[in-house]
């Protein structure tokens, strides 16, 4: 099956076979196609590398149709999780949380912010006898300190504020 116009001549072009089996795992995994085997990700899309025969695919072609399959695979809707899946990704965001130093000197008190996102953390994974809720989180206050080291206010405010959704949305989960 000609997907991809081939070049002409004795020129080299990507092997038709090669691509053809890339093109139909991409159009399975966006639900376009039956899958075999594993979906592809965008990384695989990246890294594919193909032979070169004459008479095979005109490459320009195909790496533009790669580039279109690669947005459609990076923007296409998340699948449905389990809640614990959601709990665990969830508790990830948080883990991986960095604020900006606090300016002019004055910031929260890094531990406070740190023990807080602890507690946090072991409720989205179910570790805790006292699970922070979402009013818990909106409720937090922290000692703000001067000429020491401490985290951005606006930046831990704006975190605490979506992790409240989060909180609060996750419930009915």
């Amino acid at each position: 099956m000609n997907r991809f116009p081939r070049v002409l001549g004795v020129r080299s072009g990507y092997d038709p076979v090669q691509v053809d089996a890339l093109v139909r795992r991409i159009e399975g995994t966006l639900g376009r196609g039956t899958l075999d085997g594993a979906p592809v990700t965008a990384d695989e899309i990246r890294a594919s590398n193909f032979r070169t025969r004459r008479g095979g695919y005109h490459e320009v072609v195909v790496d533009y149709a790669l580039e279109a399959f690669l947005v459609a695979i990076e923007t296409r809707p998340a699948e449905p999780q389990t809640p614990e899946a959601w709990s665990a990704a969830e508790a990830e965001k948080v883990e991986r949380a960095a604020f900006r130093p606090g300016r002019l000197g004055l910031g929260y008190d890094e531990d406070e912010v740190d023990a807080f996102l602890d507690r946090i953390v072991a409720t989205l994974r179910g570790t805790t006898d006292q699970p922070v809720t979402c009013d818990d989180v909106r409720a937090a206050t922290f000692t703000t300190v001067m000429l020491r080291p401490g985290y951005a206010v606006a930046d831990v405010d704006a975190f605490l504020a979506g992790v409240a959704e989060t909180l609060e949305h996750g419930v009915s989960r």
